[in-house]
């Protein structure tokens, strides 16, 4: 038995099909309904709501739409008139009738006139009489027992009926063992949790609808988890040992000459924190996170360069090779020391040359996309490595990134303004800095709304600012969790756009070979394209100065922090900048409201919060844009109380038992491969 696997929880640990009657059909269809192909999981699918059946109202007193159970007497059977019209079996209470109607008369010989049954259902009108179809239960009434008083509904899959749901769970209840409690007496108090076996059971076989208790504790327990293994892993980082990067600041002067603007007061802030973490005798992990426009790249160059100055190197990995060329200009135009550039692109002799000079050390800096990171390629000494947008790695992959050097300091940068929720739940790790507010000559982007009705008019404006010599961006909808509904719908904008205004309208999307989409970016950023009909394949990193003017269309069916992004590729030259939201006819006023909020600010980070609070957060850094950011129960908008509290709770923890070897420490190892946190549980075994 492995040592991350208490005794305990092997029978949760086991397969689906390992409970009884589940075979291997039965088992896929639980795995796809409750995310995952344990017992366990089934046991973390929670139910979304619950049926109270244990009213008993008569059939006068029945409300339609309501759910009810009735005590009633068989009066009679009414065969279907006409084919495929239904069977129906009055019954009566004493105080009215009621019908029962069935379209697949299955069973009913056991409706017999004058049997007593309670049925359960919901209620519908129909010519003025009470009517359950199909109901949901029809019992005898002297076996009432066999009615759930409450009835959990679980999220189900196409082909798994409820019932069979239920009996899985069942099973998977009867595998709960008894388990060391992992929280402090004093809390369960002042919380009034209960136990985590009788949270499950009062979740999943309530005798009444469950109290929030029971739930919460359980949320508590996933982020409990999640902080012990954020704190964990981030205490190994600050254990790893580094080198001091200490340099003369000749580089620095020279960049900042060639920069022309003095830093901003959160620019000053950050790099200072950048030089403590370069300077110490630990590797550096640090986020630096900043608005749209708010100055990250010079502050990268800065730590790059002092890892130059100290005799190291120091790499710079862009998420695509459009973004890694325009890192590429801007790094070569503003440092004194040459930078070379790697990408797929680069190959044959170049590239083995290129990849010489990195092993010699020739090569003190590199910009490139993941091709910095493979096997094939090896450093000198690479001392700071620069990870931008690079949003999608978990925490694993962010550890790994500073393995091509054996002491290299890792800086990650996002231009996405990251919720405090989102940051502290996915992040924790890592040392942040934040950027705040905008370097000097950055201009407001004036940002409107409009209606699609109005878009001859929008048109008529977009040609008189094209006259003015203004350059624009028109961003096509989202229609569907398809690349290629998105792709068709930016193909016909851009044979509209060319109709109108001729061939100054190029196309870049993310499906065009990349030099056709390259040199598309290329003619748009030499002028000689006027407008760009493009997807959110300009979201981040497109740099176009001279662009002043952003259309998006269909601008509701993108989340508030992408609207943003899309909205900072404007506003970055001299000329006054507008955004212009189009919007469907048929706008509700909340979707209004939501976009109304990019109208009043752009500040980033404000944004990022309305956004995650209306629809969930998620996987908001990532390739989703909406649901929960890898938690099973808690819900982050809901739950970010309990996250603070989970925080504060695990840092305490670790403080006075960084071995989890206490009572409490041993209780918490279990609760951490109950959430599947494999990594700080190797890591604490390992120590």
């Amino acid at each position: 038995m492995s040592a991350l696997e208490p005794q305990a929880l092997i029978p949760l640990l086991a397969p689906l099909a390992s409970l009884r009657g589940i075979g291997p059909e039965r088992a896929a269809l639980l795995a796809k309904a409750s995310g995952g192909e344990r017992v366990l999981d089934l046991l973390f699918h929670l139910p979304s709501a619950y049926v109270d059946r244990r009213e008993r109202p008569s059939i006068r007193d029945l409300v339609p739409g309501r759910i009810a159970t009735v005590a009633v007497e068989v009066v009679r059977h009414e065969p279907p008139g006409r084919p495929r019209h239904p069977w129906r079996v009055t019954v009566t209470d004493g105080t009215g009738f009621a019908d029962m109607v069935f379209f697949r008369p299955v069973g009913l010989e056991r409706l017999t006139p004058k049997r007593k049954l309670l049925v359960s259902g919901k209620v519908e009108l129909f010519q003025g009489r009470p009517v359950l179809t199909h109901p949901d239960f029809i019992v005898p009434a002297e076996q009432a027992d066999r009615l759930p008083p409450v009835e959990p509904i679980w999220g189900l899959t196409g082909g798994l009926p409820p019932r069979a749901m239920a009996s899985a769970v069942a099973q998977a209840l009867e595998r709960l063992p008894a388990l060391p409690e992992w929280h402090d007496a004093a809390l369960m108090r002042r919380e009034r949790w209960p136990a985590f076996v009788d949270a499950m059971r009062a979740l999943h076989a309530p005798a009444e609808v469950p109290e929030p208790a029971s739930r919460r504790r359980l949320a508590y327990d996933e982020l409990l988890a999640q902080q012990v293994a954020l704190l964990v892993v981030r205490g190994r980082v600050r254990a790893r040992p580094g080198r001091p990067h200490v340099g003369d600041g000749s580089l620095r002067a020279k960049a900042l000459a060639r920069f022309g603007h003095a830093l901003t007061d959160s620019q000053v802030q950050a790099l200072a924190e950048i030089d403590a973490d370069l300077a110490a005798p630990r590797r550096m992990l640090r986020l630096l996170q900043g608005d749209v426009g708010s100055g990250k790249t010079i502050v990268a160059l800065m730590a790059m360069l002092r890892a130059v100055e100290a005799g190291a190197q120091a790499a710079l990995m862009a998420p695509t090779e459009v973004l890694a060329k325009q890192h590429h200009r801007t790094l070569s135009h503003l440092s004194p020391e040459p930078v070379a550039l790697l990408t797929g692109s680069v190959t044959g002799r170049a590239r083995a040359l290129l990849l010489r000079q990195l092993a010699d050390g020739d090569v003190r800096m590199v910009v490139g996309t993941h091709a910095l990171f493979q096997d094939a390629v090896a450093y000198r000494d690479l001392g700071v490595a620069v990870i931008d947008e690079q949003h999608r790695f978990g925490v694993q992959e962010r550890l790994s990134l500073g393995d091509k050097g054996a002491l290299t300091d890792v800086l990650v940068m996002t231009a996405t303004p990251i919720p405090r929720t989102v940051l502290l739940a996915q992040w924790g790790e890592m040392d942040v800095s934040r950027l705040e507010g905008k370097p000097a000559g950055r201009q407001p982007v004036r940002t409107t709304l409009h209606s699609l009705s109005t878009l001859p008019d929008v048109l008529d404006g977009i040609a008189r600012a094209i006259e003015r010599g203004a350059q624009v961006f028109w961003v096509c909808p989202l229609v569907a969790e398809s690349e290629a509904l998105d792709l068709a719908a930016a193909r016909q904008r851009h044979i509209a756009l060319r109709d109108r205004f001729g061939g100054i309208v190029g196309l870049a999307h993310g499906q065009q070979p990349a030099e056709e989409r390259d040199a598309a970016l290329a003619a748009f950023a030499r002028g000689d394209l006027r407008v760009l009909v493009a997807t959110t394949v300009i979201e981040v990193g497109v740099d176009v100065p001279e662009a002043s003017v952003m259309v998006i269309e269909h601008a509701e069916r993108f989340g508030l922090a992408q609207l943003h992004q899309l909205r900072g590729r404007v506003g970055r030259g001299a000329a006054a900048s507008y955004c212009l939201l189009l919007h469907g006819d048929d706008l509700e006023e909340g979707g209004r409201k939501r976009l109304g909020v990019l109208r009043e600010t752009d500040d980033g980070f404000r944004i990022a919060d309305e956004d995650f609070r209306a629809r969930g957060g998620g996987d908001l850094l990532g390739t989703r844009q909406a649901g929960d950011p890898d938690w099973r129960i808690a819900h982050p908008v809901d739950d970010e109380g309990l996250l603070h509290m989970a925080r504060q709770d695990a840092a305490v923890l670790l403080e006075r038992d960084p071995a989890l070897s206490s009572e409490r420490g041993r209780a918490v190892r279990v609760l951490l491969r109950l959430f599947d946190r494999a990594q700080a549980m190797r890591m604490l075994l390992a120590g």
